[in-house]
């Protein structure tokens, strides 16, 4: 798990001032599970702080993502990013059906980075791998999806 202060010091490094709303964002990205968009972070904070504003959470984001202390995700089929404050390598899953994004770790995610590296000659910063599919919960929910699972269990191609 990220820790707020090195979010933080990104921050201050980039010449922001910390504010308690900024704090409050960055808080909100090194404890959440989630994998939260712009507006969840700024649905669950505007309670907290009135003065908050969307464009001061997507300000925030940008400068994190930039610094790359945190990784935009992109869509998980919803059309909004996710964002991610777990910079280690590993590989998101992102649910098609209920927009869930979980984090699924991978022995074979670092092996990668040291392979590209090598034939590249990049040094490799970061790096965001997401499958898309769906979840073990909405799977049971669709029937289409039991279907083709039932299907693609039988060993016949969907």
């Amino acid at each position: 798990m990220v820790e707020t202060a090195i979010l933080l010091d990104s921050l201050r490094k980039a010449g922001l001032r910390i504010t308690p709303q900024r704090q409050a964002i960055c808080e909100l990205l090194a404890t959440s599970h989630e994998h939260p968009t712009a507006t969840m972070i700024y649905e669950t904070l505007k309670s907290r702080f009135p003065s908050l504003s969307l464009a001061t959470v997507y300000n925030t984001l940008e400068v994190l993502v930039r610094l790359g202390a945190v990784n935009v995700l992109g869509n998980a089929g919803d059309g909004m990013a996710h964002y991610d404050a777990d910079t280690e390598p590993h590989i998101n899953l992102a649910c098609v059906s209920c927009h869930k994004i979980v984090d699924f770790p991978s022995q074979y995610v670092q092996f990668l980075d040291e392979e590209i590296s090598a034939a590249s000659g990049y040094r490799v910063l970061g790096a965001r791998v997401l499958y898309y599919g769906l979840c073990p919960e909405c799977q049971q929910k669709t029937p289409m999806a039991r279907r083709r699972s039932d299907h693609d269990d039988r060993g016949n191609n969907a």
